[in-house]
């Protein structure tokens, strides 16, 4: 098994495609934004809310996420949104990341009544990472090309489940105004108006919104449900990646690539569980996981891994190394290293790294391919050909790096 250097790999060009911005705040500025907008937290010090909320160990999903209140309770403040993005954008750039994806749920974060409109929302966020990225590309060794530029794209989170009370303003509202539809007929109309707004704001503003995604309860919310939203997505040239794989199984996964289009998977943690698989007319599980993982694996739709936060979520993992990375590894599967939620889950692009190579078998090459498809299958705020020369100049600059610290190719 081959071992890195922590420099080498902090130096090394890195992407994190699945980094959920409303999970990845810095523990200071919640703790100061909570106490200027007076939101009570379970602790006012770093330490205490590390052994309260943001834990290295959880007991299930539901406590992972039990944090979530408290971020999305402080950011919903036009100026708190773009501060915590301009903090994750410099976060990254400062651990060697040249390339982000940034995803959150608009709608959880919007109150029309106090400005907080989607379109106020994504601005501000847009503005933060526009203001990291400026600064970090007038760097001397970024405009002679001895560096590779920093560069973010947004993507827009559609909710599986929210309710009438108790999820955000907006959604309290937008559950008022159909009170007279069903409760899943809310649900996928919430997310359409959210795909709606990111086509619509992408072409006529120019924001750099370059995905959507599927977030929330996975289980009981399959992606087939969204069909009609992932449709008008897919007519419009969106990108497409969802959550699938989490926390249910092969099914999620089939249906997020048949009936949504899925260029990207996030997780797919249970790909290969035969014991996940719920569909009785599967009567040949075994078959079902292997072809579904020869098809994931020949369309090059990628998976979004994110080992500390399945470890975290997934207590019967117990041990990382049987995590299904090596499983996606040996069936050439495209993979990419990725944080999920820098401050729930505690961890750094770097450290994913650290967690991969020292647990995984991970030649150069591999590694390499793992890196360069970080780049090659983002979802770059540009042209094919803009991306292409921006993955390239990033490999180029992973050959310099290896080279620097003795890694031969």
């Amino acid at each position: 098994m081959n071992k890195y250097s922590d420099a080498f790999i902090q130096e090394m060009p890195k992407s994190d495609l699945h980094l959920h911005l409303d999970g990845s705040l810095r523990i200071p500025t919640l703790i100061e934004m909570a106490k200027k907008a007076k939101i009570n937290l379970p602790s006012q010090t770093e330490q205490g809310l590390r052994e309260l909320v943001f834990k290295d160990a959880y007991a299930n999903l539901g406590e992972y996420l039990n944090g979530f209140q408290y971020t999305c309770a402080v950011l919903r403040s036009l100026e708190n949104i773009e501060q915590v993005s301009y903090e994750l954008a410099i976060d990254n750039q400062n651990e060697g990341v040249n390339y982000i994806e940034p995803r959150f749920a608009p709608q959880l974060l919007m109150d029309m009544e106090q400005g907080l409109t989607m379109e106020a929302v994504l601005t501000a966020s847009c503005k933060g990472f526009e203001r990291a990225k400026k600064e970090y590309n007038s760097k001397p060794e970024v405009k002679n090309g001895e560096k590779p530029e920093f560069h973010y794209g947004l993507i827009l989170c559609s909710m599986r489940k929210f309710g009438p009370k108790g999820y955000s303003p907006f959604y309290t509202r937008f559950f008022k105004m159909m009170e007279y539809s069903k409760e899943m007929e809310v649900i996928t109309e919430a997310a359409l108006q959210l795909v709606k707004a990111a086509v619509k704001m992408r072409d006529e503003q120019g924001l750099p919104i370059v995905g959507i995604d599927l977030a929330g309860q996975e289980d009981g919310y399959p992606p087939g449900k969204f069909k009609e939203v992932y449709a008008f997505a897919h007519k419009h040239f969106m990108h497409k990646t969802v959550h699938a794989g989490e926390a249910y199984g092969a099914e999620s996964i089939f249906q997020a690539i048949t009936d949504c289009y899925a260029d990207r998977l996030g997780h797919g943690y249970y790909l290969f569980d035969e014991n996940k698989i719920v569909d009785p007319t599967i009567t040949d599980k075994k078959k079902y996981v292997t072809d579904l993982a020869s098809y994931v694996a020949d369309k090059r739709v990628m998976i979004e891994v994110c080992l500390t936060s399945n470890l975290q979520t997934n207590p019967e993992l117990k041990n990382i190394k049987n995590h299904p990375f090596k499983m996606m590894q040996d069936n050439r599967m495209a993979l990419t290293i990725c944080t999920d939620n820098r401050l729930v889950s505690n961890t750094t692009v770097s450290r994913e790294y650290r967690l991969a190579v020292d647990n995984f078998e991970m030649p150069v090459r591999r590694l390499k391919d793992i890196v360069a498809y970080g780049f090659k299958k983002s979802f770059f705020p540009g042209n094919y050909v803009q991306k292409r020369d921006y993955a390239k100049q990033c490999m180029q600059y992973f050959d310099r790096v290896a080279k620097k610290h003795g890694v031969e190719i």
